[in-house]
């Protein structure tokens, strides 16, 4: 759905308070077509990402795994190789 949603469950070290609230602003942005909402909806858009916010905080903290934990620079670093398979180099189209 959006690939700017990091997945942030089972990590090592474990997801911060910041990175939930970061993904929650991007799913609120996505779903609700704004990237900065207007001052009418300011309060509700906000009202949302914190919602989310809570909502994720919670799964994440009750979801359970026998898988041990991903190393994020690794995950990273496969993820952007898999993209320059995908999509090739940025840098290399003139």
């Amino acid at each position: 759905m959006c690939r700017n949603i990091k997945m942030l469950f089972n990590f090592d070290p474990p997801v911060t308070p910041d990175e939930i609230q970061a993904a929650s602003l991007q799913f609120v942005r996505k779903i609700s077509g704004f990237n900065k909402p207007s001052k009418a909806n300011e309060e509700a858009f906000s009202s949302a990402v914190h919602a989310i916010a809570d909502l994720s905080a919670n799964l994440l903290n009750t979801l359970e795994t026998n898988s041990p934990p991903k190393n994020r620079e690794e995950e990273a670093a496969r993820l952007k190789a898999r993209s320059l398979k995908r999509f090739g180099d940025p840098k290399s189209v003139a």
